[in-house]
């Protein structure tokens, strides 16, 4: 059995460190990345993918679109956290038509954005009125995903 720190851990450890340090001087956005493609790998390690198929893959089918149209909405974060998420699904088995939905429901109504950047300076109102026709979006483009989209 390898100790949890063996050289290449130690070696890896460093390189990621350093450039985190590098991608900060030249960007200090940058090192979001970092703790996204973490988040992502483990997500990847961690949830089996026989349950991502199962629920999220082919034989889904249609009822896997509106689970994954709740979850895009409750994926807090920019494409930082959300584009390596949704790499570790495709990697672990979710189907494009699901994905599909997913991203387009993180696209129009992730909570962060709304709590952040539309409520405050538009308000509630407005981002009712803008949520609400909007709802069916993510299950029609995942809809038509399925329906014209062979994979």
């Amino acid at each position: 059995m390898r100790p949890a720190l063996d050289p290449s851990v130690l070696v890896l450890a460093a390189a990621a460190l350093l450039l985190a340090v590098v991608a900060y001087l030249k960007d200090p956005g940058l090192p979001r990345l970092v703790p996204a493609l973490i988040l992502a790998g483990l997500v990847q390690v961690l949830v089996p993918q026989e349950v991502v198929t199962r629920y999220f893959g082919r034989q889904a089918g249609l009822r896997a679109i509106v689970p994954a149209s709740l979850a895009g909405v409750t994926t807090p974060g920019g494409p930082m956290v959300s584009v390596p998420f949704m790499v570790a699904l495709v990697n672990s088995g979710m189907a494009l038509p699901p994905l599909v939905a997913y991203m387009t429901s993180w696209s129009l109504f992730g909570m962060q954005r709304i709590i952040a950047w539309e409520a405050p300076p538009m308000g509630w109102h407005f981002v009712a009125v803008r949520v609400l026709p909007s709802l069916a979006f993510p299950v029609l483009a995942g809809w038509l995903v399925a329906t014209f989209y062979q994979e």
